[in-house]
C-alpha cells in the first residue's frame, strides 16, 4: 500500500522540485538579495505610499487617496480584502519571493490542469514550463505588471476545475472551480479574467456539441449547474473588489465621457466605454501573432536597435556618408516594425511562446481526437483576431460595441494570453495522443501523413507571407519626416535609409522562418525515432522539453536578466531619495496643500505622490472628469487659475537655463475651501467645462442648471469665514461662520459614489461645482461641516465577502471530501 502511494506521489513530487529548481535557477539574482527595477512597481509605491502610511497611523487602509490626480478612491492601489481566509497565494507559492514565485506558481497551475486531464506528468512538466515561461511573463514582470502575471498564472488552475466537472468528477471539480475563480479574481486584473472567460466559453460551446451529439441532457444540466454555483461562489469572496472597481469605473475613463475635446474647444458627446481610438492602442499587424512562433520576425521590442550591420549603412554609403558614421547612425535606428509603431506606443517584447510548442499545438489541432481540441482552436483563433484591434478593425469594432464589457479595455496585443494558454495546453495534448495512450503508435502510424501535410502546408503559408509581405511599418511616415526635420536629410537619403530597414526587416522575417524549420525537422525528427523504436516515448519528451526551455531561456533573459535586478537600497534611494525641493516644501505646516510637478512626466510620475498630495499622478484608470480638465487646463498651455481652484501652493518647473528642477511658491491657491459671491448656471458638462476656464472662479462658482435646487445664489457676506479644522482622507471637517446664507466650493474632487456632506451632523447635498469640485449651499449661522467618505458599495462588498469566504470552505474541503470520500467507496467496492 506504501510503496502503491509513493509511486503515485513520487512523478507530481518530482514536478514540483522541477519547477522549484528552474523558477530559481532563471532568477538566481534574487538569491543574492537584489530586487527588480520594475517601473509599474515603483509607481505603485509612489500611489501607495499615502495609504501605507495612513495604515501605520490608523491600522488599516483609507478608502480615499488625497495625493493622485487632486484626490481618487484608493480601491485599485492599496486595498485589504475582507475574509477570513488565510493568504493563499503564500500557500500555493510556497512563500517563495518574488519573481521566483510567480513562475512556480504558473508552473504548478498548468501542472494541475494537465493532472485534471490524466496527461503523463512527463508531458505536464513540459507544458507547465512552457506556459510558465513564455516570454510575455518575463516581459510583463520585469515591467511590474505582477497583478497581471498572478491572473495568468491562475488560468489554468480555474481551467482545470472546469474540465474535471465536464468530464464528470463533479466533486472535485466543484471545489477546484470555486478555489479557482477565487484566485482567479482575487489577482485583481479584470481584463486578462475576461480573455480567460472567452477560452472557458469557446471550451463549453465545444463540449455542448459532444454532449448534445451522445444525448447526455442530464449531464449538461450538472456540469453547467455546478460551474455556475462555484463561480458564484468564488465570485462573492471577491465582491468588496468587484462592487467598488465596478462602481469606480463609472467615473473614470473607461466608463465613457460626456465631452470632446478638440484644441481649444469642447463639445457635448455621449460614449460607453473607451473611444475606439485609445482602446485599439497596441494593435499588432496582420502577421505580427506570428512571434508567438518567430521571436525576431518584427525586431522584438521597440528598444531593440538594427545594428552595425543593417543595410541601411550600405544605403548611406552609397549616398557618401561616411562608413564609421552610416554604422552609428544604422546601430541607433528601431528594428521593431510591428503594429505597435505609432506616436507614443511600442512594445517591450515578443510574447514568444515556444517555436515547438506552436507547431505541437497545429498539429494537434489537425490529429488529436477530443472535445478540447475545436474549444482551443476557436479560442486561439479569437485571441489572433482580437489582437489585430486596429488591423481588422470591422471585426473589431463590432466586439467593441456588441461584445459585453469589451469596451472598457485596451490593448488589443494583450488578447495573445488567450492561445498563451490554449497552445501549450494542445501541444500537451498531442504529445500525451501520439506518444503515450494506449493506441499511440497506431495514432501515428495513421496520421503521420496528415503531420508532414500539416508542417508543409505551415512552411508553405510562412513562405506566402515573406512573398507577399511588403514590409512596412506605421512608424516609416513619421521617422522618415523625423530624418528629413532634425537629422538634415534630403528626400533621397532619408526614402534610402527606410529602403534600408525593409531589407533588414525581409532578412530578419526570413531568418525566423529558416528557424521555424529548424525545429519542424526537430519534431518529426523525434516522431521518426519513436515510430522506429530508436527512443522511447520519455526520451522524445524529455529532448524536446530541454531544447525548448533552452530556447525560450535565451529569449526570456533578453526580457528579465541580471540588468534589471539590483540591490533594494539603491533602488529606493534611486527612485525615492527626498530632494531639497521635498523638504522645502515639507515644512509647510497646512495639512492640504498640493504640488504641480511640471519638471517631469506630470501625468505619468508618481515620486510627488510619494511625498506630497499632487496634481499629476501615476494611475491607469484616471476620474473622467479630472482627465477633461487635464486635456484642457493643464496637459499643453497650463491654466493658472484652474491651479488656483485646485489649491496648488507649490509648483516645481524646469530652470530654463539649466533644465534642472526648481521651486514655485503658488500665493494664489483659493485655499481648502472658499466663499463665492454668485453662481453661474450652465447647461450641461461641455459649456461647464468651457465656462470655468474664462470664470473668475474665486468669486463666481460654475454649477449645471441640474443641481439648481441644491445650489442657491448666495447673499455676499464680508465678514463670513470657511476653514478647514481637520483632515483625515475619508474624514474632512470645516467650521463656518456667516449672518448670512453663503455657498461654499471646496477644493476637494467630486466624486458621487461615496462622498457625503453633513452640516450640524445633519445629512445634506452638496453638488458638482466648477467641473471637477464640490460645492455646498450652507445657511447663516456658526455651523460644523463635514465630508465623510462611506460608499456603499464598500459596505455591502465587506458583508458579501466574508459570506463568500465561510462558503469557500464549505465548498472547497466539502468537494475535496466529497471526492476522497466517493474514491474510498470505490476502492472499497472493488477490494470486496
Amino acid at each position: 500500500m506504501k510503496n502503491k502511494v509513493v509511486q503515485q506521489v513520487l512523478p507530481h513530487a518530482i514536478a514540483v522540485v522541477i519547477f522549484l529548481l528552474v523558477s530559481v535557477i532563471f532568477c538566481k539574482p534574487i538569491l543574492d538579495g537584489n530586487v527588480l527595477n520594475q517601473h509599474d512597481i515603483v509607481g505603485w509605491k509612489g500611489m501607495a505610499q499615502n495609504a501605507f502610511e495612513y495604515k501605520e497611523k490608523h491600522g488599516h487602509f483609507p478608502l480615499w487617496n488625497p495625493n493622485l490626480f487632486s484626490g481618487m478612491p484608493n480601491y485599485q492601489t492599496a486595498m485589504e480584502g475582507k475574509y477570513v481566509l488565510p493568504d493563499l497565494n503564500v500557500v500555493f507559492t510556497l512563500g517563495l519571493p518574488k519573481p521566483i514565485s510567480f513562475f512556480f506558481l504558473a508552473c504548478v497551475c498548468f501542472y494541475i490542469l494537465c493532472v485534471s486531464l490524466r496527461l503523463r506528468p512527463i508531458v505536464g512538466i513540459l507544458g507547465a514550463l512552457t506556459f510558465a515561461f513564455s516570454t510575455y511573463n518575463p516581459v510583463i514582470i520585469g515591467a511590474g505588471h505582477e497583478t497581471k502575471m498572478m491572473a495568468i498564472a491562475y488560468m489554468p488552475l480555474l481551467l482545470a476545475g472546469i474540465l474535471l466537472v465536464y468530464n464528470k468528477r463533479y466533486w472535485v471539480g466543484l471545489a477546484l472551480t470555486t478555489l479557482g475563480t477565487m484566485l482567479e479574481i482575487a489577482s485583481n486584473h479584470p481584463q486578462i479574467s475576461y480573455y480567460f472567460f472567452i477560452i472557458a466559453v469557446a471550451i463549453t460551446i465545444a463540449y455542448l456539441f459532444t454532449w448534445i451529439k451522445n444525448k447526455e441532457y442530464k449531464h449538461i444540466g450538472i456540469a453547467l449547474g455546478i460551474t455556475a454555483v462555484s463561480a458564484i461562489v468564488g465570485l462573492s469572496v471577491n465582491m468588496l473588489p468587484i462592487l467598488t472597481s465596478t462602481e469606480y469605473a463609472k467615473a473614470t475613463m473607461r466608463g465613457g465621457k460626456s465631452v470632446e475635446i478638440v484644441g481649444d474647444s469642447v463639445k457635448a458627446a455621449n460614449t460607453t466605454g473607451l473611444d475606439a481610438s485609445y482602446a485599439f492602442r497596441y494593435s499588432m499587424s496582420k502577421a505580427e501573432p506570428l512571434v508567438m512562433m518567430m521571436p525576431g520576425a518584427f525586431g522584438k521590442g521597440s528598444a531593440t536597435p538594427l545594428g552595425e550591420n543593417s543595410k541601411v549603412v550600405n544605403k548611406l554609403v552609397n549616398q557618401g556618408v561616411p562608413e564609421a558614421n552610416a554604422m552609428q547612425f544604422a546601430a541607433n535606428l528601431p528594428a521593431y516594425w510591428g503594429g505597435m509603431s505609432g506616436p507614443g506606443e511600442g512594445t517591450s517584447g515578443p510574447p514568444y511562446i515556444g517555436a515547438i510548442i506552436c507547431i505541437l499545438a497545429i498539429i494537434g489541432c489537425v490529429v488529436v481526437k477530443h472535445p478540447l481540441r475545436w474549444g482551443l482552436l476557436a479560442a486561439s483563433v479569437l485571441g489572433i483576431m482580437m489582437s489585430w484591434g486596429s488591423f481588422f478593425s470591422g471585426f473589431n469594432l463590432f466586439l467593441l460595441d456588441y461584445l459585453p464589457l469589451y469596451n472598457k479595455f485596451r490593448a488589443p496585443s494583450m488578447s495573445l494570453v488567450i492561445p498563451q494558454l490554449t497552445l501549450p495546453l494542445m501541444a500537451a495534448l498531442v504529445l500525451h495522443y501520439l506518444l503515450f495512450d494506449k493506441n499511440s503508435r497506431e495514432h501515428l502510424q495513421q496520421n503521420f501523413k496528415k503531420i508532414l501535410y500539416t508542417l508543409g502546408g505551415l512552411t508553405a503559408l510562412l513562405a506566402l507571407i515573406y512573398i507577399a509581405n511588403d514590409y512596412n511599418s506605421a512608424g516609416d511616415e513619421s521617422l522618415k519626416q523625423m530624418l528629413i526635420s532634425q537629422a538634415g536629410m534630403n528626400d533621397d537619403m532619408a526614402r534610402s535609409v527606410i529602403s534600408g530597414m525593409k531589407e533588414d526587416r525581409s532578412s530578419m522575417f526570413g531568418g525566423q522562418i529558416l528557424r521555424s524549420i529548424g525545429f519542424m525537422i526537430l519534431v518529426l525528427g523525434m516522431i521518426w525515432l519513436y515510430i522506429k523504436n530508436y527512443i522511447k516515448p520519455i526520451v522524445a519528451v524529455a529532448i524536446l522539453g530541454v531544447v525548448c526551455m533552452i530556447d525560450l531561456f535565451i529569449i526570456d533573459k533578453e526580457y528579465l536578466g541580471e540588468a534589471h535586478y539590483m540591490p533594494a537600497d539603491e533602488l529606493q534611494e534611486q527612485s525615492f531619495a527626498k530632494t531639497s525641493i521635498d523638504e522645502a516644501i515639507l515644512k509647510d505646516t497646512d495639512p492640504n496643500y498640493r504640488v504641480f510637478n511640471m519638471a517631469g512626466d506630470r501625468f505619468n510620475e508618481s515620486r510627488t505622490s510619494y511625498f506630497h498630495k499632487s496634481i499629476g499622478g501615476y494611475h491607469p484608470a484616471k476620474l473622467r472628469l479630472y482627465q477633461d480638465v487635464i486635456e484642457r487646463y493643464l496637459s499643453v498651455n497650463t491654466n493658472p487659475e484652474i491651479l488656483n481652484m485646485l489649491n496648488t501652493k507649490y509648483v516645481i518647473a524646469a530652470n530654463p537655463e539649466n533644465r534642472q528642477p526648481m521651486l514655485m511658491p503658488n500665493g494664489q491657491a483659493y485655499g481648502h475651501a472658499w466663499l463665492v459671491k454668485s453662481i453661474k448656471q450652465v447647461k450641461d458638462d461641455a459649456e461647464e467645462l468651457q465656462t470655468i476656464g474664462i470664470t473668475n472662479l474665486k468669486d463666481t462658482a460654475v454649477v449645471q442648471a441640474d443641481f439648481a435646487a441644491a445650489a442657491a445664489q448666495p447673499q455676499w457676506d464680508s465678514t463670513a469665514a470657511i476653514k478647514l479644522t481637520k483632515f483625515d482622507n475619508d474624514v474632512m471637517e470645516y467650521s463656518f461662520t456667516s449672518s448670512a446664507p453663503q455657498f461654499a466650493v471646496f477644493s476637494e474632487v467630486y466624486y458621487p459614489y461615496g462622498w457625503n456632506a453633513y452640516i450640524d451632523g445633519k445629512k445634506v447635498d452638496y453638488v458638482k461645482t466648477d467641473y471637477v469640485l464640490r460645492g455646498l449651499s450652507i445657511p447663516a449661522g456658526t455651523h460644523a461641516i463635514k465630508f465623510v467618505f462611506e460608499p456603499e458599495s464598500y459596505k455591502k462588498g465587506v458583508t458579501i465577502s466574508y459570506v463568500g469566504s465561510f462558503l469557500i470552505y464549505i465548498f472547497v474541503l466539502g468537494g475535496f471530501f466529497m471526492a476522497w470520500w466517493q474514491n474510498r467507496k470505490k476502492n472499497k467496492t472493488v477490494k470486496d
